[in-house]
């Protein structure tokens, strides 16, 4: 008989703080970079993403599922903000990213 305790399958693992954190930043620099790519998207690709959220949204007579749900409404939003970013670039110049200063890598060591 296989043990379950190291199965992958199971829902049972929790993430520690440092994981959550780790994966909220993640989530975050992605849900941005989605943003610059849809804001300089086409119509095309545009009208595409909202059909994509469209049709994770539950079909007709089953039954909703409120993190699916939430997941359509949340690339909907995506969309917009994409759609508000792109009108308000200039088409004579392009949007700029703001790097910020480059700090040397710390040695670890001190200085005394």
């Amino acid at each position: 008989m296989m043990s379950t305790q190291n199965d992958p399958s199971r829902d049972d693992t929790l993430l520690t703080n440092a994981e959550l954190v780790q994966l909220r930043i993640r989530v975050i620099a992605l849900e941005n970079l989605v943003i610059a790519l849809l804001a300089g998207a086409p119509g095309q690709q545009l009208a595409l993403a909202r059909e994509m959220a469209t049709y994770i949204s539950p079909r007709t007579g089953l039954t909703p599922h409120p993190v699916t749900l939430r997941a359509a409404d949340e690339m909907l939003s995506l969309i917009v903000i994409a759609c508000v970013e792109q009108r308000e670039e200039s088409p004579a110049e392009p949007a700029r990213v703001r790097l910020p200063a480059h700090r040397p890598a710390s040695t670890g060591a001190t200085h005394s």
